[in-house]
């Protein structure tokens, strides 16, 4: 029910990020979705692609500062206001979403988030009958 995403601590100067984007598109990686927390000093890229794991390994190997965890990936349709109710149902519930970002891809709504309670937001998706994109099928989508 969860999908694989990379987080990559990048300085804050010119040529970083490129480092990085070259080094998964020299290994036939696709970046599905990317979103940039920045601080003065340092940036956290969250990146989700086609290949979480083969990503990781390579950008760990070349000495990038990079973490894999999982994060939720819910499929909405694309109205105004789908992502205000998949989040008020977690907020009902007291689960506390540490981050999210979202975008459109073939139509439809992703959003995709980090809760603190992901056992709960589990229950939550199944009681609810909300749409979730399982790992295998996020590659597909792109």
């Amino acid at each position: 029910m969860t999908i694989h995403q990379l987080s990559v601590f990048i300085e804050n100067k010119s040529g970083t990020l490129v480092k990085v984007f070259k080094m998964l598109k020299n290994e036939g990686i696709q970046l599905i979705a990317s979103t940039i927390a920045d601080t003065a000093e340092y940036g956290i890229c969250r990146i989700l692609c086609s290949e979480p794991t083969k990503a990781y390994d390579i950008l760990k190997d070349a000495g990038v500062a990079v973490s894999l965890c999982e994060v939720f990936a819910l499929e909405l349709d694309d109205e105004p206001g789908r992502a205000a109710d998949a989040i008020e149902l977690f907020a009902s519930e007291g689960i506390s979403i540490a981050y999210l970002y979202s975008f459109l891809l073939n139509g439809k709504g992703v959003l995709v988030f980090r809760p603190d309670d992901p056992e709960k937001v589990r229950k939550i998706i199944l009681d609810n009958k909300l749409t979730y994109i399982p790992e295998k099928d996020l590659s597909t989508l792109a």
